[in-house]
């Protein structure tokens, strides 16, 4: 069965909440760092919790990118989001000039390891790859690109942390994923999942979610 869960903006948390069937789950875009203290217009984890809010993305491309968020600072997001109860979607990826210079890997894995460093029980964290040059552009990870570097993350994993958590941990693809590519991207072993953004408000988003299934009849 797939796991869908739906991350509207902060406003729209407790709207969609409401109105979603149960077994949707939700999440926000994004956390506070810590606790207490006057950080005016940061949400905390806290508040999150309070409102029984389960998910929370972290790292996402445009908060590293556009708010220049450091790798250890997300890293500390994400440990101090677990240690409050949320589980995470912790996201990591390359700029297009990075897969150009061929650095893709160097800082896919800088950007898991301040993660790693911070966290000791991955139950609760998925590990989401998005290549920043796909994003919103309609440039897709071609299935081989997307498999190659979750394949890598994997192995990063088991080397890094243990066989257990890189096999057991999901590694989701997020980049212009659609109904028309759904399928042949969830085929690929490594690709546990996805991370939809434009296609998640058209009725596509079922055929994405029902692409969960491919697994299992292959």
């Amino acid at each position: 069965i797939a796991e869908v869960v739906v991350s509207p903006p902060f406003v729209f948390l407790p709207l969609v909440k409401t109105t979603l069937r149960p077994d949707f789950h939700v999440a926000a875009q994004n956390c506070w760092v810590k606790n207490g203290g006057a950080y005016t217009g940061e949400v905390s984890a806290e508040m999150l919790v309070n409102l029984d809010i389960p998910w929370v993305i972290l790292g996402h491309s445009e908060r590293r990118s556009l708010l220049k968020e450091s790798n250890d600072f997300v890293g500390d997001k994400v440990a101090y989001a677990l240690a409050k109860g949320l589980k995470v979607i912790a996201c990591v990826g390359e700029t297009l000039e990075q897969r150009e210079a061929g650095s893709t890997m160097e800082v896919v894995a800088a950007q898991t390891k301040a993660i790693a460093e911070r966290v000791t029980d991955w139950t609760n964290v998925v590990l989401a790859y998005e290549p920043v040059w796909a994003i919103g552009t309609g440039k897709v990870a071609t299935p081989a690109q997307a498999q190659e570097v979750h394949s890598e993350l994997r192995d990063w994993l088991q080397a890094n942390t243990s066989p257990e958590i890189a096999s057991t941990t999901r590694i989701i693809y997020g980049g212009s994923v659609s109904g028309g590519n759904c399928k042949e991207l969830a085929a690929k072993p490594d690709v546990d999942g996805f991370l939809v953004g434009g296609a998640s408000l058209k009725p596509e988003f079922i055929d994405i979610i029902k692409s969960a299934e491919v697994k299992k009849s292959s």
